[in-house]
């Protein structure tokens, strides 16, 4: 899922951290307490963040021998669909990330596969995709509006919460509908 490519960060970008005021000393550590905006396509068909919607990031960074741990959570609103009924879904999620970034030429950046570790661009560190692969694993492939959803009743459609407790639809097999015209001749 993750794509750790060597494409340009911009160090403006919301989602890309900055790590020059970071001493590259095992034990140093910044907080970074900021909202963001959050990317396109974070979530699954049915579920997701908006596109647009603030994130709030309440992050640590540490220095460690090979790179910088992030580590902390992140919150924002969640909308979609319940699977059972179709009702709007509107909530909030709050996931944890922790992920090592390991510096350009480290022993971790030669020794691990390019998937394994976030790698870090000079001083900079894209957390998008740590933040994708965070949220996406969080978030249910089957969203219900609540524990207790009933759904829809599969003959009309409508809500059964909203149907009495005695709805039914009579079916009748096909096949036996000649002997339920006796029933009725003898009523």
């Amino acid at each position: 899922m993750r794509n750790h490519s060597s494409i340009n960060l911009n160090p403006r970008s919301p989602l890309v951290l900055d790590t020059r005021d970071l001493p590259r000393r095992p034990g140093a550590l910044r907080t970074v307490n900021r909202v963001a905006p959050a990317p396109a396509d974070l979530g699954l068909e049915m579920i997701g963040v908006p596109e647009g919607a603030d994130l709030t990031l309440d992050l640590r960074l540490e220095s460690v021998s090979e790179g910088v741990l992030v580590s902390g959570t992140v919150t924002g609103p969640v909308e979609g669909e319940c699977g059972r009924c179709l009702r709007p879904i509107n909530d909030s999620l709050t996931v944890t990330i922790q992920e090592l970034y390991a510096y350009e030429n480290s022993t971790t950046d030669e020794t691990t596969d390019e998937d394994e570790v976030g790698r870090m661009q000079g001083d900079l560190i894209d957390l998008e995709p740590t933040l994708r692969d965070a949220v996406v694993l969080a978030l249910p492939t089957n969203p219900v509006c609540r524990e207790d959803c009933p759904g829809l009743c599969p003959e009309c459609g409508v809500h059964l919460d909203e149907l009495p407790a005695d709805h039914t639809h009579e079916q009748v097999d096909p096949r036996w509908a000649g002997l339920s015209q006796l029933t009725r001749k003898e009523e």
